[in-house]
């Protein structure tokens, strides 16, 4: 079974990379393609797809609003925003709406690919920098509430009860805002040990994706955040 995609970017020249991406994916299948909103909503209906791929400033009605529309018509739309703005502020707003992805432009091949199979499995995904503003973002405010100084006090404790040694090195480096192939760079370790890595890091911690291990991981003081 492949995963059908719906692209939506105003500007042909970056969707047709996007596109060629994909294509050589052989469980992905873009099976149509649009320039705004409007569009993307009678797309998703004629096609049914199971990922919608949205750029988030787009004419008439943009990523966000065409994302809240289509969540209310079909609830089981995954969307991936796609967006240059890393402000925990657009990022969100777009997640409130509805959409289980944010990628910045700025993305490699491989962050693509790798949102497109997580969201399509029901995970969420953020881009890695993405989630490093968000977490610090979250330390400021639990800090507000006298959390984070408590935890600060004791000091960064591994959850070693839980995780190996490596699995602790590897969730230190997603709250550091690492991608797959950064922490495979600074571990001297492959882009598959990395995933399979996190797969077992999702499993023992019992969420669903990176951002959630990160958050539970803060909430105990199991990272520093920097």
């Amino acid at each position: 079974m492949k995963t059908r995609i719906v692209l939506i970017d105003d500007h042909k020249l970056f969707r047709e990379g996007i596109k060629r991406i994909l294509d050589f994916e052989q469980d992905f299948e873009v099976v149509a393609e649009g320039s705004d909103g409007d569009e993307a909503l009678a797309l998703v209906e004629r096609y049914k797809p199971d990922v919608v791929i949205m750029d988030i400033n787009m004419p008439h009605v943009n990523g966000v609003e065409a994302t809240r529309q289509l969540i209310e018509a079909y609830p089981d739309t995954k969307v991936i925003i796609l967006s240059i703005h890393d402000d925990e502020s657009y990022v969100m707003h777009a997640l409130q709406t509805g959409a289980m992805g944010y990628l910045l432009k700025e993305m490699d091949a491989d962050a693509l690919i790798e949102a497109v199979r997580v969201v399509a499995e029901g995970g969420s995904y953020l881009h890695p920098k993405v989630t490093h503003n968000l977490v610090k973002e979250y330390r400021r405010l639990i800090a507000g509430e006298g959390v984070e100084k408590e935890k600060q006090n004791q000091g960064v404790c591994r959850p070693y009860h839980l995780l190996t040694r490596r699995e602790c090195e590897v969730l230190q480096l997603l709250a550091d805002g690492k991608s797959n192939k950064g922490i495979a760079d600074a571990l001297s370790i492959s882009e598959k040990t990395v995933k399979n890595h996190v797969s077992s890091i999702l499993q023992k911690l019992n969420v669903n994706d990176r951002t959630q291990a990160v958050v539970v991981a803060i909430k105990n003081g199991w990272v520093e955040v920097k």
